[in-house]
């Protein structure tokens, strides 16, 4: 009706005038309401998916909310009538464009801006930063941080300028690689706020991104503590020692009473550094500016000072006990007498080094023997230093720092030096050690990634941000090595504190015009991305908890009212403190190396990732990056992890790990269409292609079983016992597919077949079975149980074996799984080559939680048909219900037979199967057909006949199917005390009315009719017969042996090749299982499954 009504107006246009075409918009758009009110959308806060159209749910685009959309601009366009019925749930082009050119990236949390929840979140105003302030300054920051001022002269004068170089290169080539990807990957789409952990998690998946993301939070927050602990250390020890509450009372405990004097003092500016970060994000960014400016001056005041010592150098005096540097602080001259007016006195010095102020005094040994000299601590650039500094000095902890070259004579026994003023080295160094305390000094390179919700333009600002700040950083970082070496004499260089130049900043005394500037820039420095790592770890945490793949995190998702994160502030604050109390600079570098490095592995391994799979949504903007980049940085971080610290790095891993099982199991599952499910899909596939078509060899062959399960009305799952015998049976392994049918058409029985889909997947939770539903709709059951049996699988992972229940009730008409269905079910299986097991009495089949504490598996092997009856009770026993059970397996000899080398050669067979079971040979004797046995298949014969040749309405034909029941059963308790010949037909007693007789009479006098009495002299078949004597005789031997087995499996007969006996098949098999509760019918797939050799 709509239709007819959008095309008159072209019609219109065309033939008749405006007014014409106005009105017949004018009804148009009368219809559309009318059609609007009959069919109200839904109630607001819940999405519109389902489609009027086909009734197939549409996805939510990520830039139209379908809430806010008015009806009329779905009709816009007049001449669109095909397309009517589409526009509910497809919008127009126009609209797209629309609601796409007005889409921000406003900072509202983690959860990525597809899922609903974001339309009802309140929009956040954030400050809006561009490249330079929002990227460049912040990675400028901590980059320069605390270890170019107060480790990088040290780490220079122990691994000597050409290690010193190389450590300095792989780390910021690491970094450059990293960001090259982070690039990538930040370019490939909206960037909300969390950054760094927001690209890997959607990357890699929520378990590595939770758990990546966290190991990066612990980073950022214990860099905090290590930028506090270098602003402590730069005010206590440079610009006022005399600030120290806790004063050491010997030279031994001075050590440790700086540690007091940093927790506390750290303590307080954490508190307040906090506060500053509560109050607001935008004045951390305006103190930015300051605290760069800081920077920049203290860089500037180094390359200054350089270019000074070329043509002037400072005067800095360093003093020498031999070859040994001495503390300037408890002395003024370098001299062991100075000149006075009545002539020399001994100095400060000797007096240090001996017991008296006397000449005649007793020193120190190495004081007596060595002179002292004096030497210039920056003799300045031109004066080849740099040649004594090119190779490495590492020392043990306590060694004295010497200088190479000077002359010393050394001593046999060294006396006490814990009160000489030597400078000893407080720590040991060796090589792995620097490249752990230097490489946080490049772990900035992420600072403004993670505030990329406060970011004008993330995809642009991210990439060309980090890596113009590395540029410079790298640069910054190589030139000083060099110029440290070339200006600086080495001991200075490995004096770490500064105690030969009277306890002053190495780097400091290089600057011009003055130290000051080196110090007073370098605490503000250290200041700033003390606040950076406060300001960002934070929303690193929120941005994690809002997330919801953690549950105990999900509090810190809160914060204030205009989104800034106060209890991930709170949290952050208290774990920073945690880095605080450690109070070692040295101790907690090393630390931040190994969170930061796995962060920066996995940001290469997503871009990797994604790169190798070609996953059409991978269009980075940014396109100076390959897949063999990021793998040689993946690389690089996994062996500087190593390489720091090969504990801390098992350590961090570990950490990872856990959380990651953690998200895996407890943790809400989350769809991000990330890289690590596409790998497994381009696994998988990769892995089917390989898969031969053609069944596998004999020492692999495992049963991959297609589980038939019969639904409800309500489509629940009839007997989940099925499913607990699967998971016992398969323990995991293998394939599994857990099929069904619906009976209808596709199109009616969808969303039942859905129902039914959940039901199952809910169950085969529920039972721990692990493989794949499959649900087919079909007109009728018995085509689609075939489909099933043709089409379950892909590729070489195809199904083997077909597990099905017994038709129970398969006696009544009207029963949805007839016998006829399960007969043909079995020859499919047959046809299709596949081995079928048919759990009879299922539903008293154990669960997964109960135990048999004892019992038997009976294993009665009749037929050899590819040894799958000796290969499931092993398979079974390797479950818990099972596992206590014990094997026993019966053969049936016949008289020809020789039963003792039967049993030998069976026990022999086992033996060679690493298979232990007991075994028994069972005789079955001939003997004559029994009178029950003829009358039984007489009676099947019969029922047979007349349901064939009598057309009786379906309530005649139960009834009369109960008095053949009742007559089997009579004949069942008399036939123990009868001798005599079988009963002829003509006893047969039978239930007839007057009327139903005089209708067979003038029925049989119809030519070409048999009769009524036709019925009556039947004559049982010998085959049937036969066939009834070996199910009654196997029945009575099997009840004798085995009444009590907690389960017995049995070969299962084959169906007739004449298609007339299939009713007779089911009884057969139902006389044959007689009296037992828990049967499998096996039925081989005529293939070898098990082999003696290896």
């Amino acid at each position: 009706m709509p239709t007819n009504f959008t095309v008159v107006p072209v019609d219109a246009r065309a033939d008749g005038g405006p007014d014409e075409a106005a009105a017949a918009a004018e009804g148009a758009e009368g219809a559309q309401g009318a059609e609007g009110s009959e069919a109200p959308g839904p109630p607001e806060g819940e999405p519109d998916c389902q489609s009027p159209g086909d009734g197939n749910p549409r996805e939510n685009s990520p830039f139209i909310s379908h809430t806010d959309v008015d009806q009329e601009s779905f009709l816009e366009g007049k001449n669109m009538a095909l397309f009517e019925e589409e526009m509910d749930s497809n919008p127009m082009v126009s609209s797209l464009l629309n609601k796409l050119a007005n889409y921000t990236n406003l900072s509202q949390g983690v959860v990525e801006h597809e899922e609903h929840e974001e339309d009802k979140r309140r929009e956040v105003k954030s400050p809006r930063m561009g490249t330079f302030i929002g990227v460049y300054l912040p990675c400028l920051q901590n980059i320069l941080g605390v270890i170019l001022f107060l480790r990088l002269t040290w780490i220079v004068g122990a691994a000597g300028v050409l290690e010193s170089f190389l450590i300095v290169s792989m780390c910021c080539t690491c970094t450059m690689l990293t960001a090259i990807s982070m690039s990538a990957i930040a370019t490939n789409g909206v960037v909300p706020a969390g950054g760094s952990y927001y690209m890997i998690s959607r990357s890699l998946g929520p378990e590595f991104g939770g758990a990546v993301g966290l190991c990066f939070y612990l980073g950022t927050t214990f860099a905090g503590a290590m930028y506090i602990l270098g602003t402590i250390e730069i005010f206590l020890t440079y610009i006022s020692p005399s600030a120290a509450i806790i004063q050491a009372e010997t030279a031994e405990g001075e050590a440790a009473a700086m540690l007091h004097n940093m927790r506390v003092y750290g303590t307080c500016t954490l508190v307040l550094m906090a506060m500053v970060v509560f109050v607001g994000v935008k004045y951390v960014n305006k103190l930015a500016l300051v605290f760069l400016a800081c920077v920049v001056l203290s860089i500037l005041a180094i390359y200054a000072g350089v270019i000074k010592t070329a043509f002037d150098p400072p005067d800095i005096p360093v003093c020498l006990l031999g070859n040994r540097t001495l503390s300037r602080r408890g002395f003024d001259v370098c001299a062991k007498f100075h000149a006075a007016s009545n002539g020399t006195v001994p100095t400060a010095l000797w007096g240090l080094f001996c017991n008296t102020s006397m000449p005649n005094a007793t020193c120190d040994e190495y004081f007596a023997q060595n002179n002292l000299t004096e030497i210039q601590g920056i003799p300045g650039v031109a004066s080849g230093v740099l040649l004594d500094n090119l190779w490495s000095t590492y020392a043990d902890k306590g060694a004295f720092v010497e200088r190479k070259g000077s002359p010393s004579v050394s001593v046999s026994e060294e006396s006490r030096t814990g009160g000489l003023p030597y400078v000893l080295t407080d720590i040991m160094t060796y090589f792995t050690m620097l490249v752990g305390i230097y490489f946080p000094s490049v772990t900035g390179i992420m600072a403004g990634s993670n505030r990329s919700g406060d970011l004008r333009d993330a995809q642009k600002s991210i990439p060309t941000g980090t890596i113009l700040a590395i540029v410079t950083t790298s640069f910054i970082y190589l030139s000083c090595i060099v110029l440290f070496g070339a200006c600086i004499e080495g001991v200075v260089l490995r004096d770490k504190f500064g105690e030969a130049l009277q306890g002053k900043l190495v780097i400091g005394m290089l600057a011009w015009p003055s130290p000051w500037v080196i110090v007073i820039g370098s605490f503000f420095s250290t200041c700033g991305a003390g606040l950076q790592s406060l300001t960002g770890a934070p929303r690193l945490l929120q941005a994690i908890a809002r997330d919801g793949i953690i549950p105990f995190l999900q509090v810190f998702g809160h914060g204030k009212a205009n989104g800034e994160p106060t209890w991930a502030l709170l949290l952050t604050a208290l774990i920073c403190e945690t880095g605080i109390l450690i109070a070692s600079l040295d101790s907690v570098a090393p630390i931040l190396s190994m969170f930061f490095l796995m962060c920066y592995m996995f940001v290469n391994l997503a871009c990797a990732v994604q790169t190798l799979l070609r996953t059409p949504n991978w269009r980075p903007r940014f396109r100076y990056y390959h897949w063999a980049l990021s793998f040689l940085g993946m690389s690089l971080c996994l062996a500087l992890m190593f390489i720091c610290s090969w504990y801390y790095a098992l350590v961090a891993m570990l950490i990872a790990g856990c959380i990651y099982k953690y998200i895996e199991y407890r943790g809400a599952e989350k769809e991000w269409g990330d890289g690590i499910r596409g790998l497994s899909l381009n696994a998988a596939h990769y892995a089917l292609l390989r898969v031969e078509h053609g069944p596998p060899h004999t020492k692999n062959w495992r049963p991959q079983v297609l589980v038939m399960l019969n639904l409800d009305e309500e489509q629940r799952v009839k007997h989940p016992r099925l499913l607990s015998l699967t998971a016992q049976l398969k323990a995991g392994k293998g394939l599994t597919i857990v099929g069904s049918v619906l009976e209808g058409t596709y199109l009616d029985k969808h969303v039942e077949a859905q129902r039914a889909e959940e039901n199952i997947r809910s169950l085969m939770g529920v039972e721990k079975t692990k493989g794949f539903c499959q649900l087919v709709v079909s007109s009728n059951l018995r085509d689609g149980m075939s489909h099933l049996i043709q089409s379950a699988g892909l590729g070489g992972m195809k199904h083997n074996t077909v597990l099905m229940a017994w038709p129970e009730s398969w006696k009544q008409e009207d029963n949805t799984f007839s016998w006829k269905n399960f007969v043909e079910t079995v020859r499919d299986t047959t046809a299709a080559q596949q081995a079928l097991l048919v759990a009879k009495n299922v539903d008293l089949f154990p669960q997964n939680q109960e135990r048999f504490g004892d019992g038997d598996i009976d294993v009665w092997w009749v037929v050899h048909d590819g040894g799958l009856l000796m290969l499931l009770p092993f398979l079974l026993r390797q479950h818990k219900v099972w596992r206590k059970c014990r094997m026993r397996i019966f053969t049936v000899a016949q008289v020809d037979d020789n039963s003792i080398q039967m049993k030998k050669d069976l026990q022999m067979f086992l033996y060679h199967l690493r298979i232990s079971a007991e075994v028994e040979v069972v005789e079955m004797v001939e003997s004559d057909i029994s009178a029950f046995t003829y009358e039984k298949t007489l009676l099947m014969e019969q029922r047979s006949q007349m349901l064939k040749q009598m057309q009786l309405s379906k309530t005649e034909r139960e009834r009369e199917a109960q008095l053949i029941h009742d007559r089997n059963t009579a004949s069942h308790s008399v036939v123990v005390t009868r001798t005599q010949a079988p009963s002829t037909p003509d006893k047969v007693q039978m239930t007839w009315t007057k009327e139903k007789l005089i209708a067979e009479k003038y029925k049989s006098k119809e030519p070409g009719v048999s009769g009524f009495k036709d019925l009556f002299s039947l004559k049982p078949n010998q085959s049937n017969v036969r066939r009834m004597h070996t199910a009654v005789k196997l029945n009575g031997v099997v009840l004798s042996r085995s009444r009590g087995a907690q389960l017995v499996l049995l070969n299962m007969p084959g169906p007739p090749r004449n298609r007339q006996g299939d009713e007779n098949y089911m009884e057969f098999l139902e006389v044959l299982t007689e009296g037992l509760d828990r049967v499998l019918l096996v039925r081989g797939s005529g293939r070898e499954v098990v082999t003696i050799y290896s």
